[in-house]
This record gives C-alpha cells, structure tokens and sequence, in this order.
C-alpha cells in the first residue's frame, strides 16, 4: 500500500482505552492473543467505532465475537438505520487462517468502497506486547 502508515497499540485484558489521538477514519486490525472479559470486548468495540474506524478485521481469540461486537457498535452508533456506503463500517474476521494472511489481506483486499483509509491500526490485545514482531510480519505479508 503507497502513502499509508501503521500504528501499533497494545492493550493488555486490563488496560484502560485511550484516546486515539490523530485517527480520523482507519483500518483496524484486531489481534487477540489473550482473554478478554465480553464487557472490555464490546467497550473496545464501540471505542473502535467512536474513534473513526471504518474497516476492522479480527484475528486470534473469540474473533468471530469480536467481528460481532464491531458489527453491532457500527450499528449502534447509528441507531440501527440505513447508512449510506461512505458511512458503512467494514467488518472481517479471520479465524482459520494465519496471522500474516490475515495482515495480507488488510494491505491488499479491505478495501472502503467511500474512503482510501492510509491509517492502519494493529490493535494487539495481549499480556506482553510485540510490537516489532507484528510491525515487521505486517510488512513483509
């Protein structure tokens, strides 16, 4: 992908939710590699939503929960309704496949049929970050 960057944020089962700071509309990659109370599993989903992301994909642990989960926050936020395409939120899950693919497909297949979205960002849930070890396995995917 020309012109786009990749943030990497690590939140551990616990962490609070910050702000993320200069997003505006974004791909989400959801990396779950711990476990992750539904209660937090539906706040991060509605805080991905509120914060601007457009297209999610989820890979790891309970990913078709998660997939869930940001369905429903795109659909809450907008009470339910009919959106236009320029307002839809993409969502994925990729639960059989491994982690690279599941990065290869973000750079190459999730595409916004409204928005070119240059802002990915790698959401790892997890107990201990990696983030040069996905950083460089989304590069080279």
């Amino acid at each position: 992908m020309l012109n786009s960057t990749v943030k990497y944020l690590h939140l551990s089962p616990s962490s609070e939710l910050p702000a993320l700071e200069g997003l505006r509309q974004f791909k989400a990659i959801v990396v779950v590699e711990a476990d992750v109370d539904e209660s937090m599993m539906w706040d991060a989903a509605r805080w991905l939503i509120e914060s601007g992301c457009m297209y999610a994909l989820a890979w790891g642990k309970d990913c078709d929960q998660w997939r869930e989960a940001i369905d429903d926050a795109a659909q809450e936020a907008v009470n339910y309704e009919d959106v236009p395409e320029a307002k839809r939120v993409y969502v994925t899950s990729h639960e059989d496949e491994e982690l690279e693919e599941a990065f290869w497909f973000a750079q190459h297949r999730a595409i916004h049929p409204a928005h070119d979205l240059n802002t990915t960002l790698i959401l790892h849930l997890a107990d201990t970050p990696r983030r040069e070890e996905l950083e460089e396995l989304y590069h080279t995917a």
